[in-house]
């Protein structure tokens, strides 16, 4: 456990696993000669997935079926579709044996053309892949070339694929709205998680692995350097390095976002890779208890090392890198945890960077500001077992956003074990096992018995603070802890009967055209809430602004609210499935709620963040321009606009629905 390699193979499985399809394929055409062809198609099956063969039981899982479109018009197949060698197995999910594919599965068919202007052939393969626990089924469409001059013609999805995307683009009004809609937001988004970044920084700051590296470091580069003011310069190169190294972490995320927008959504709301930062934020927590200590390899230490030895710009640059590296043990579960809660907040990659630039501007700004005023140095405390308390407190604090972590995952997952009683109830344990700590009653390996200082009192005394703070609202009449909203479950996610399943017992809708039947009825305007199960800032939204009493009756008065959760695992109907055709003709396997919602957001709004709340008639007229997380005057100000800029005949009961 020495090693972090492992954390990271996780972590890059479960990447992979949260955006990729269990079932992959790609096909081929042969010529055989005298107008006769084979196509090829091959399918990868991810571990633990089953592809099921075209003579599987019908009875259990659905057989995969190939779909020749226009057949006998230019081309004949010959014979059936032949496949490779299936296995005969007993399958768990279905109790019975069953005929699929494990890993790889080819399959050929033969063709004989009749037509030689034949420019292509079109076939669609419908199939159905498990694993222990889930299944999916899709459509998958191909384009056989026949001719070399024809040109590739995109996929066209089938006639209930088009109808049910066009459902999804709304007939807006006002569209102008749109362009202003997320800029002063956006701003204090990035604002917040640079704030964030730079106090992790701090934290990193006082951990024995990079603590007494700052007079060490500093009193080097004015000792080697010809003057005073090139070792200055020196220092600032040197915390100019260390801020781009922690920036520079971030920079595959923004071709991620480039690539798919809801990448980073479907990473931040993915159950497996939040089980996995559950398991892995228990690992950081362990070895900031002492148990073991992470590291990264050490050559990549020894490596690094040797190249600072080069003079100039270059070997600064290695310093800061050897740095970054040495100081990983310390560093890496705080940075693990700014990456994890950048991916859960807006879901951009941009914000990442905001969080990686003030981690990188705390953790350099000492080397540069010491060098600038040396005699400080001497005004800095000793080293000693104080870092290693500040290591165990970091560590109870990991436990706790496991926790936050394995909360997504079960509310995504509608599994209902971290009910909000329950989540409430383990973080007043650790509050208590961390006030205890910190009084001295208990110590963790490699510690040794000291007084207690005036300073841990004081922490001690925060802890127990917290802890009673905690179990008041765990036993209050309601549980209302505003100042850690957006952490715990929403309050309607309870041990507890409720009256109903919308955010403060308000009346809402899940289903957009449901809703806009209702505002079609009641002559009320629409309010859009783009929302999701792991979404912080919109617990944060819900139990700090619109539980506000100036607030509030605007909600359940005046809109008909259609509460939209973009992360809703939950199987869409068969008949509810489809394929969405982008412009640049990639497709998209609509199967579940959220990939319902996330696509209707993203392709009448142009956005993927949330909470993203937008105001409109049954008519698609919008009100005003979308806004995101905000202030509650804010939020009042921008109900208030939109009802005062409806127009002045509201829809009726007998309007056609668009």
């Amino acid at each position: 456990m020495k090693k972090i390699l492992w954390i990271f193979g996780i972590l890059w499985c479960a990447f992979c696993s949260a955006q990729l399809e269990p079932v992959t394929w790609k096909n081929s055409i042969e010529s055989l000669g005298e107008a006769r062809y084979r196509l090829h198609f091959e399918a990868q099956i991810a571990t633990k997935w089953h592809l099921y063969s075209q003579y599987s039981n019908p009875e259990g899982a659905i057989p995969t079926e190939f779909k020749f479109t226009e057949e006998g018009v230019g081309y004949q197949r010959i014979g059936l579709v032949e496949e490779s060698e299936s296995v005969l197995e007993y399958d768990s999910v279905f109790e019975m044996e069953l005929t699929f594919f494990n890993e790889n599965a080819q399959f050929y068919q033969e063709i004989i053309i009749t037509d030689s202007s034949l420019p292509f052939i079109s076939v669609e393969i419908e199939y159905q892949a498990c694993d222990d626990e889930l299944c999916i089924f899709r459509t998958e469409p191909f384009t056989f070339l026949i001719s070399e001059e024809a040109e590739w013609v995109a996929p066209v999805v089938d006639e209930k694929s088009q109808q049910l995307s066009k459902a999804l683009q709304l007939d807006l009004k006002g569209t102008e709205l749109l362009q202003s809609s997320v800029a002063t937001s956006e701003s204090n988004a990035l604002l917040q998680l640079f704030f964030l970044g730079f106090l992790g920084g701090l934290l990193a700051l006082l951990t024995p692995c990079v603590f007494p590296m700052i007079p060490l470091t500093v009193s080097f580069f004015l000792k080697q350097a010809t003057t005073s003011s090139r070792g200055v310069t020196n220092a600032l190169l040197y915390t100019f390095f260390i801020i781009l190294i922690y920036v520079g972490l971030s920079a595959p995320f923004h071709f991620l976002d480039e690539l798919n927008p809801e990448i980073l959504n479907n990473l931040a709301t993915n159950v497996v890779l939040n089980v996995v930062f559950f398991i892995v934020f228990v690992v950081f927590a362990l070895s900031f208890f002492g148990y073991f200590e992470l590291t990264l390899p050490s050559g990549w230490g020894n490596s690094t090392d040797e190249a600072s030895r080069s003079t100039g710009v270059i070997g600064i640059f290695f310093m800061a890198l050897t740095l970054a590296i040495v100081s990983f043990s310390c560093t890496g579960p705080i940075l693990g945890s700014l990456l994890a809660g950048s991916l859960s907040a807006e879901r951009e990659a941009t914000q990442l960077t905001a969080g990686m630039l003030g981690f990188g501007v705390a953790l350099g700004l000492p080397f540069g500001l010491f060098a600038l005023f040396p005699n400080t140095l001497k005004a800095l405390p000793k080293s000693g077992g104080w870092m290693t308390r500040v290591k165990v407190v970091l560590g109870f604090l990991e436990l706790a956003l496991a926790l936050k972590f394995l909360s997504n995952a079960d509310l995504v997952g509608h599994w209902g074990l971290l009910k909000r009683e329950v989540f409430i109830a383990l973080w007043a344990l650790l509050s208590i096992a961390l006030t205890l700590y910190l009084f001295g009653i208990y110590r963790f390996p490699h510690e040794t018995k000291t007084p207690l200082s005036k300073g841990r009192k004081a922490i001690a005394s925060l802890a127990l603070l917290g802890s009673v703070y905690l179990l008041f609202g765990l036993f209050s009449e309601k549980n209302q802890l505003r100042f850690l909203s957006g952490f715990p479950p929403p309050e309607f996610y309870s041990i507890f009967e409720q009256e109903s399943d919308c955010p403060l017992g308000l009346d809402c809708y899940n289903d957009f055209e449901m809703g806009k039947q209702a505002a079609l009825s009641s002559g009320k305007p629409i309010l859009l809430d783009f929302t999701g199960w792991a979404c912080v800032n919109c617990r944060r939204m819900e139990e700090n602004v619109w539980a506000d009493p100036s607030v509030y009756p605007l909600l359940r008065d005046k809109y008909i609210l259609i509460s939209l959760y973009v992360d809703d695992r939950e199987p869409l109907p068969a008949a509810e499935s489809f394929s969405f055709q982008y412009g640049d003709s990639k497709v998209k396997a609509i199967r579940t709620v959220g990939n319902k919602w996330a696509t209707f957001q993203a392709l009448n709004f142009n956005t993927a963040s949330q909470p993203f709340y937008v105001q409109l008639t049954a008519e698609g007229q919008l009100l005003t321009a979308p806004i995101q997380y905000t202030d509650t005057n804010t939020f009042r100000d921008w109900l208030t606009q939109g009802l005062n800029n409806l127009p002045p005949s509201a829809p009726k009961a007998n309007y056609i629905s668009f």
